[in-house]
């Protein structure tokens, strides 16, 4: 069975909109300076928190479920009792729970969540979320991957900390198109004409065509988005594209409905084991690299047991485990060496897979996208939705 994305879609104009409303009506400014963030920390003498996830996004026992062997692991290695919730099925949902209590710089009852990084980019926006210590994370600083050590909207990553990656490439079913896809521009060939579908997520979906037409994503502006827009409207008037998707793409390509689509490459990981004909593609031009990402909560009474959590997640062994079970990118690249040198054939597997540690030739051609404003998001959902039909 096929984990929910964790790219979720961006249904509406979403909580930027739903603030600049509620700043109209005698609502407390949203903005939370640094010095209004924490709440006396507990951690010392409560050992507990409550980390706030997705579904299907932590390792499990295959006997047992209900259990999680890292997450257990770490509760024994430290005392520190985990409420591990798994709440967030879409980040706007997530944003609309959470946030009257952070506009009201109260405890939201969470002390940890992970959320994608175009909401972290909201969230650090609003200052509703702490600033981590990083000289209690001496792993997350020593390991975490270079390529995402500073997107545009938290450089350095001082509020944020990839909990996995991913990839927004291009899937296809090799045996039934015939052919290969090397490039974006492959996608508009006339024997695809039809059976080609992109995300209707617009946080998903620009980033990769933009770097078709040869734009710098780490610093895009307004005009590269319309421009694209505009390219984007001609092939859905032409018939080239059948139609935008959220994770249903999935369905799609198993039937043979589309040939070709834009996709996330954890997905096809799991779509591979029933059909080793589904290719994963990062396009010559680039494909954008993107994170789901902890972090600290406004208010959070159990900061320096998160800390601590967040820090123990980067042990490379445990990201090992970890990247065994959730086959996204792996924020953790000391992890590949734990991964080559087990004795279980599938496992060591996974540590040549392309999907989980990128090679020097697919990471040379990923980026991380620069998020969109709040000051643009209006106009952009506004075009963006009327040309998938939200």
């Amino acid at each position: 069975m096929l984990a929910p994305s964790r790219r979720s879609l961006l249904r509406a104009l979403g909580g930027s909109t739903l603030l600049g409303a509620l700043a109209g009506c005698g609502v407390p400014a949203a903005y939370v300076a640094p010095g209004d963030r924490a709440d006396i920390d507990r951690s010392a003498r409560d050992k507990k928190l409550t980390w706030a996830n997705w579904p299907l996004y932590i390792d499990t026992d295959d006997k047992k479920p209900n259990r999680r062997p890292t997450l257990e692991a770490f509760e024994q290695q430290t005392g520190i009792a985990v409420d591990y919730v798994e709440e967030i099925n879409d980040n706007d949902e997530f944003f609309g729970k959470i946030s009257p209590s952070l506009l009201n710089h109260q405890q939201t009852g969470r002390d940890l969540i992970v959320i994608s990084d175009w909401m972290c980019a909201r969230f650090v926006r609003l200052g509703w979320v702490q600033e981590m210590d990083r000289a209690a994370q001496p792993r997350v600083a020593r390991q975490l991957d270079p390529l995402l050590r500073s997107p545009a909207f938290d450089p350095g990553r001082k509020f944020s900390v990839p909990y996995q990656s991913g990839i927004t490439g291009i899937a296809y079913d090799r045996r039934r198109l015939g052919r290969e896809i090397r490039q974006v521009s492959d996608l508009w060939a006339s024997d695809l004409k039809g059976r080609v579908s992109l995300l209707s997520g617009l946080d998903e979906a620009f980033a990769l065509l933009m770097q078709a037409d040869g734009v710098d994503i780490t610093r895009w502006k307004a005009d590269d988005f319309h421009r694209i827009c505009e390219q984007v409207e001609r092939r859905v008037h032409s018939g080239q594209i059948r139609r935008f998707t959220g994770n249903d793409y999935t369905k799609d390509l198993v039937s043979g409905d589309v040939l070709a689509c834009q996709a996330y490459s954890g997905d096809v990981i799991q779509l591979q084991a029933d059909n080793p004909d589904i290719r994963f593609v990062v396009p010559e031009e680039g494909a954008e690299l993107w994170a789901d990402s902890l972090m600290i909560p406004d208010q959070a009474r159990h900061k320096a047991n998160a800390e601590r959590l967040v820090d123990y997640y980067y042990e490379p062994e445990v990201a090992a485990e970890l990247a065994a079970w959730v086959n996204y990118v792996c924020p953790v690249p000391a992890a590949q060496d734990v991964l080559a040198s087990s004795k279980d054939e599938d496992t060591a597997a996974l540590a040549e897979n392309p999907l989980i540690f990128p090679d020097a030739t697919m990471r040379r051609r990923l980026a991380i996208a620069r998020d969109i404003t709040a000051g643009e998001r209006m106009e952009f959902a506004k075009r963006w939705n009327g040309i998938v039909g939200l």
